[in-house]
């Protein structure tokens, strides 16, 4: 894929966690084509080498474990090191816990999915942020987390993945006012999708994709706009906030880009169901 002549990003470098699959790799994509030059940071080799060969010289590859602040500054040092500054870093890599309640967590496991858990969607976020503020100040450049609907709403996972989500918003908040003026942090609170997405290993879920859930039909139609939208969808909101052009006002904001989850009404999701019928033919009826 070739970037694009006059794009968004155009001459800009982004990092990007969890990167290799799902949205992650929606969001590369969408960054290259953008005109971007941009490093990932996954625990899939095998992920980084598409990667690479999808994209060339435009993307480069490397391996690292979120959880590490070790692994993080290498993820800094080698995207300076390849192209020669940071523009924006995007914390995106999380897991997902299925939705398991309080009370079906294994009292024998609890302590380590916590741990595990929190340390990839929280911990890893804060870290990739410590890492790159060097950069990032002397760039001017922008810090981007991707939240959740489950940063706002229950029932969006369990007890564990709302948890860290909620807790991000307020990460998203505290960083914009102290990188201010010269880092935007900003966050994406993307809704229901259907990738790769897996689970922690501490509960066994590391091998269950959330697309095994059908997340289209099973969900889709429960959501306002009337369906599930894709990765390529989500990703252009992360492309605004990277954009020196776009979203200069912009810190310590939240984007709701979840299909409305918030403004689903309690008898059905959408309101307006029987306007493309009353309104088929032209008139105004």
């Amino acid at each position: 894929m070739s970037s694009g002549a006059h794009g968004r990003l155009e001459g800009q470098v982004s990092l990007i966690t969890g990167g290799a699959s799902g949205l992650g790799r929606a969001i590369v994509d969408r960054f290259v084509k953008e005109g971007a030059r941009v490093a990932v940071v996954d625990r899939s080799k095998r992920g980084l080498e598409t990667l690479a060969s999808d994209h060339g010289e435009r993307v480069t590859g490397i391996v690292g474990d979120v959880r590490s602040l070790a692994s993080n500054q290498e993820a800094v040092r080698r995207c300076v090191e390849v192209f020669g500054r940071l523009d924006c870093a995007i914390a995106n890599a999380g897991i997902w816990d299925y939705s398991v309640h309080i009370a079906d967590l294994p009292d024998d496991r609890i302590d380590e999915a916590f741990d595990e858990l929190i340390g990839i969607n929280l911990k890893g976020p804060i870290l990739l942020c410590k890492a790159a503020v060097p950069e990032l100040v002397r760039s001017r450049g922008a810090f981007l987390v991707t939240i959740s609907n489950a940063g706002f709403y229950p029932n969006g996972g369990g007890v564990l993945y709302t948890t860290s989500k909620h807790a991000l918003v307020g990460l998203v908040r505290q960083l914009a006012f102290e990188l201010a003026p010269f880092v935007r942090v900003n966050g994406v609170a993307p809704g229901g999708i259907h990738t790769d997405l897996r689970g922690p290993v501490s509960l066994g879920m590391d091998s269950r994709a959330i697309g095994s859930l059908d997340m289209p039909s099973r969900f889709g139609p429960l959501l306002p706009i009337g369906r599930l939208p894709t990765p390529d969808e989500y990703a252009a909101a992360y492309v605004f906030f990277a954009s020196r052009a776009d979203s200069v006002p912009a810190t310590g904001a939240i984007l709701n880009f979840d299909g409305g989850i918030g403004i689903r009404g309690f008898a059905s999701p959408a309101g307006g169901a029987g306007l493309g019928d009353r309104f088929a033919k032209g008139g105004d009826q």
